[in-house]
């Protein structure tokens, strides 16, 4: 059971001109080691070691994959395509809504019953937009009686009658599209995925540069992907790169801190990542991308940052799905620009760890800043003189970039921040506070 505690923080943080390293990317980690199972071999990851990788490693685990940790690097010993031995259990992803959704996908071959469930908010997010394409393929899904289509769910995929087939995605979801990615490696015939939305395609990048049987090309506002399915692929070893979702904390709160500077080594910088960079230089960040290269099909850089005085932004919609898991951080960079910053088109929000819209409008007026939400908008009223002088208790209901935002607002606005259920932190970013600590934020742990 997971050790609850909250972090209280009670002074701004000083100036600083540091250079970090930040937790490898979650979302190139999760898919790493998935395909790393179906892969014949040994391969070797140096990746992330949060929560949400653990569920995914412990998954892998129970269908039967070897995976040994030694000196930080993990040793998965792959039996190639459908290479799980039978199980018939119960997969507990915890907060892991990428597990989840991965094994789901992987399990649509598998001809043996598995129940998938998870924590109290894995349970309340939604999974027939996702499960409706793998019933098409063949699997048989069983939802609880209270028709929400969510967690617990029993799955019993097809290995024979398995259907190769044409998927349309009109939903901007990368998990749905490698979620049938997976299940096409292990369908005879080719698979065909269309995406109206530029989702981030970790899945597709790393399996080209294995040499899998893939096609990635776009078609107008479409992605289309083609994967050949029952062609086994041989084992890698890769050291992950910094996850650009983790940096932005640290970026914006560089901006906000007057008279500061960061460097960032390692950062991915996919495009479909790095969306939040062109929204915040759209506002006067200064920020710049130094050394940068290709790792297996990733674009890799370093991130300068120096503080700079934001103005409010109107946010193209383009930007939003390539800034999906950004903009609760984002938000309060705007609440200290200049002027009314606008979103739309984030209705996706609702269906996060928790419903981050809400979460967050809440957060902000306790800060002092006004807001306006709508289903899919919100509108934030900034000022660039915030200075909060007054308690402020806040939770993080189970979210973990809900309880990095409001950690940052802390160390830049003032006031006294309690933010409870800090631990979920750990889900993604374990090292988050022994780097704020590192360039110089002050906090308190209380053990709850």
């Amino acid at each position: 059971m997971k050790k609850k505690f909250s972090v209280l923080i009670k002074n701004k943080i000083n100036n600083y001109n540091k250079k970090i390293n930040i937790d490898s990317d979650k979302s190139i980690s999760h898919r790493c080691y998935l395909i790393a199972s179906q892969c014949l071999g040994i391969s070797k990851i140096k990746g992330l070691n949060s929560e949400d990788i653990k569920a995914t490693i412990n998954g892998l685990k129970k269908l039967g994959i070897k995976i040994k940790r030694k000196n930080g690097t993990d040793y998965v010993h792959g039996m190639g395509i459908s290479g799980f031995k039978k199980f018939t259990g119960t997969l507990n992803f915890e907060n892991s809504g990428t597990s989840a959704r991965s094994f789901l996908g992987i399990l649509t071959c598998y001809p043996h019953q598995v129940t998938i469930t998870g924590d109290a908010s894995l349970k309340s997010r939604p999974f027939k937009r996702l499960t409706r394409y793998l019933e098409n393929i063949g699997a048989t899904i069983i939802f609880p009686k209270n028709k929400k289509f969510s967690l617990p769910l029993k799955i019993t995929g097809t290995k024979e009658w398995a259907l190769a087939q044409k998927h349309y995605i009109n939903i901007p979801s990368a998990q749905i599209a490698s979620a049938i990615i997976y299940a096409g490696l292990q369908t005879k015939g080719i698979t065909e995925i269309i995406e109206t939305s530029e989702t981030r395609d970790h899945t597709q990048r790393l399996l080209k540069s294995l040499k899998a049987n893939i096609s990635i090309k776009k078609k107008g506002n479409e992605r289309i992907t083609k994967v050949k399915g029952q062609i086994e692929m041989q084992n890698f070893s890769i050291k992950i790169p910094g996850d650009p979702s983790s940096a932005c904390f640290f970026i914006i709160q560089t901006l906000l801190k007057k008279k500061s500077s960061l460097l960032i080594k390692n950062v991915c910088i996919n495009d479909t990542r790095s969306g939040f960079i062109k929204i915040l230089k759209k506002m006067g960040a200064r920020i710049e991308i130094l050394n940068k290269k290709k790792y297996f099909g990733e674009d890799v850089g370093d991130l300068f940052v120096k503080s700079s005085k934001l103005k409010a932004i109107k946010c193209p919609t383009d930007l939003i799905v390539k800034s999906v898991d950004d903009l609760p951080i984002i938000w309060i960079a705007c609440a200290q620009a200049k002027g009314r910053s606008y979103f739309r088109g984030i209705s996706e929000l609702r269906l996060k760890e928790s419903d981050r819209i809400e979460s967050m409008s809440k957060s902000l007026k306790q800060f002092g800043i006004k807001t306006r939400v709508t289903q899919d908008s919100i509108t934030i009223y900034g000022n660039p003189k915030i200075n909060i002088k007054k308690r402020i208790k806040i939770s993080s209901n189970l979210d973990h970039r809900i309880a990095m935002a409001n950690f940052i607002a802390g160390t830049v606005f003032g006031g006294e921040v309690l933010i409870q259920g800090f631990e979920t932190v750990n889900s993604s970013f374990p090292n988050f506070l022994k780097i704020q600590k590192n360039i110089g934020a002050k906090f308190a742990i209380k053990k709850n």
